[in-house]
């Protein structure tokens, strides 16, 4: 995997959006914060462009992706929220540049899409806490995302859960929004799994769709050799008339009774106010007893 440089002071992060639109008065409060951090933020030239529900155009929320894969003055490349869009113009991205000069590319949710063709094609990648929710994240969870762009060690920690198997795992972190990745089954962005620690979390979903969902990673094989678990927010479930009987937990859980490997629940990341940064492709153990660790290992590991 190759891991993106380190940000340091008076870099460049470019904000963009690949799927839903966004005004500047949304992100008034991460442009300040990141240049708290001591870096400099440069605006997508369509970032404020509105086509229905999206930031503009396929064509330029693409233009303004590419232009910042493309720009060598951008150290990272933000995208400012999620919705919907991002798999509208995930095959007319050149990521070709990536590989000689590698860049940090951060979001979650919708930003599934990316942070998977990202994983397969073996640049590490942040699922991290996006502008438009700055606002509303804990001050831990912001803080997780200035840690892995600046390089500094990342433990991330949780809660011992009802439903956990205990156990150790170690391998690279990869994953994220369980509807997106359900969503992108067969395609050049399908989900990898072998070997590595799976992280799943999902909002606003009916429990039998996630009953659905999980049976379709089972059936495809994609949890037969995870080396572990890791289950973030299952937030705002929906239930039907008829109620489906389990919790989205107690689901998940049910679906991975007879593999062997570690489970965590309630992870903090995903849609949680305490959403903390997770680096995908990145190496890392997992332990999971009378508390859960998420150890990242340094960066090129």
């Amino acid at each position: 995997m190759i891991s993106p440089p380190v940000l340091k002071k008076g870099d460049v992060v470019g904000l963009v959006s690949t799927a839903r639109k966004i005004s500047k008065e949304e992100l008034n409060f991460s442009i300040d914060l990141f240049e708290s951090w001591g870096l400099k933020v440069k605006l997508a030239p369509n970032l404020f462009k509105s086509d229905r529900q999206f930031a503009g155009t396929d064509e330029q929320r693409l233009a303004d992706f590419q232009g910042f894969i493309d720009d060598p003055d951008v150290a990272a490349i933000i995208c400012v929220r999620g919705g919907y869009g991002t798999v509208r113009i995930i095959d007319e991205i050149n990521f070709f540049p990536l590989i000689s000069r590698p860049k940090w590319i951060c979001g979650y949710s919708d930003v599934t899409v990316l942070l998977n063709k990202l994983r397969k094609i073996g640049i590490e990648c942040l699922h991290a806490p996006m502008p438009f929710g700055f606002p509303d994240n804990t001050p831990s969870s912001l803080e997780s995302l200035r840690k892995a762009f600046f390089g500094e060690k990342l433990t991330l920690q949780a809660e011992a859960h009802p439903l956990n198997r205990n156990g150790e795992a170690r391998g690279r972190v990869t994953g994220g929004n369980l509807s997106v990745l359900y969503s992108q089954m067969g395609s050049e962005t399908s989900l990898q799994t072998e070997g590595d620690i799976l992280f799943i979390e999902d909002l606003d979903e009916y429990l039998y769709h996630i009953d659905r969902m999980m049976m379709n990673l089972k059936r495809n094989g994609y949890l037969e050799n995870i080396s572990g678990l890791v289950v973030g927010g299952l937030t705002d479930m929906n239930d039907n008339q008829v109620p489906f009987g389990k919790t989205a937990e107690e689901i998940v859980a049910d679906t991975v009774q007879s593999y062997n490997f570690p489970v965590c629940f309630g992870f903090p990341a995903g849609h949680v106010q305490d959403n903390q940064t997770l680096i995908f492709g990145r190496r890392a153990s997992l332990r999971v007893g009378n508390s859960v660790e998420l150890i990242f290992e340094d960066g090129g590991a």
